[in-house]
């Protein structure tokens, strides 16, 4: 089972992007972030016909999630638990059903937090405490699942490319990189550095300032597994040649398999 998170910056940009790597990599779940439609400008005649059902999450114009799956899957959130009425489209989360039992995954938006010190940051640190909450909540029922998609947190000094230049950035805050290891902590098992433990395993590269050909990138997409899913965790990948493709979003998917066979 190959599960992957994108943060596709506008999907209807970028739908022939997505659609030809829908055919490359045959994911069998996808999450997309910052659609920045609704649920009637989603591309959703290209991606069935591509083999995937969807549920969009959709805002006009900003954030926006969705979820992709080749299998039958019921939607199970389309909100993070303790949301307002009005809060952003940041969360979606479907169940499918597999020969080793149900896999949850979580698709989810996480907010950038900037300016450092206002209003913003608060929210941010809130989402997060959300978050591990409902993370707390999952791992009680001790089954597969995967919290993954646009996590607007550099986890560690590794993870930036400059860390003196993010200093004073919400994504490499101490509060920031304290809520993810709360969400470490109390079990998951972040993916990528399960295989890659050490070195640059960049997600993100900004538009300014040449930071693609210069390699100036950022780590802030990631796959939290619950132990369940960790023990079955095969493969992870990051595909970096999505950003060198003609009009790319920033973000470029990255993946991991799991062994569910029975």
């Amino acid at each position: 089972m190959k599960i992957a998170t994108w943060n596709v910056n506008s999907v209807r940009k970028r739908t022939g992007n997505l659609v030809s790597w829908l055919g490359e990599a045959q994911p069998d779940i996808v999450v997309l972030q910052e659609i920045k439609a609704q649920e009637p400008q989603f591309p959703t005649l290209e991606v069935e016909a591509a083999g995937y059902k969807c549920a969009i999450v959709g805002q006009k114009g900003f954030n926006g999630v969705a979820f992709l799956s080749r299998h039958a899957f019921d939607v199970t959130a389309r909100a993070l638990p303790g949301h307002v009425e009005d809060e952003p489209a940041r969360y979606v989360e479907g169940r499918v059903h597999t020969p080793r039992g149900p896999l949850t995954v979580g698709g989810l938006y996480l907010p950038n937090g900037n300016p450092v010190g206002t209003e913003k940051f608060a929210y941010k640190l809130a989402w997060m405490e959300r978050l591990l909450g409902h993370a707390r909540t999952l791992l009680a029922r001790e089954e597969m699942f995967v919290l993954c998609g646009d996590y607007n947190v550099c986890p560690t000094e590794m993870d930036v490319y400059d860390p003196k230049a993010f200093a004073n950035d919400a994504l490499c805050q101490p509060e920031s990189r304290a809520a993810f290891r709360k969400l470490l902590n109390i079990g998951l098992t972040d993916a990528v550095r399960a295989f890659h433990p050490d070195g640059e395993q960049y997600t993100f590269w900004d538009y300014q300032a040449g930071a693609w050909p210069k390699g100036h990138g950022l780590r802030i997409d990631h796959l939290l597994l619950s132990p369940q899913a960790a023990d079955r965790l095969t493969a992870v990948g990051i595909d970096k040649a999505e950003r060198g493709k003609t009009e790319p979003s920033d973000h470029v998917p990255v993946w991991c398999e799991l062994d569910v066979a029975a």
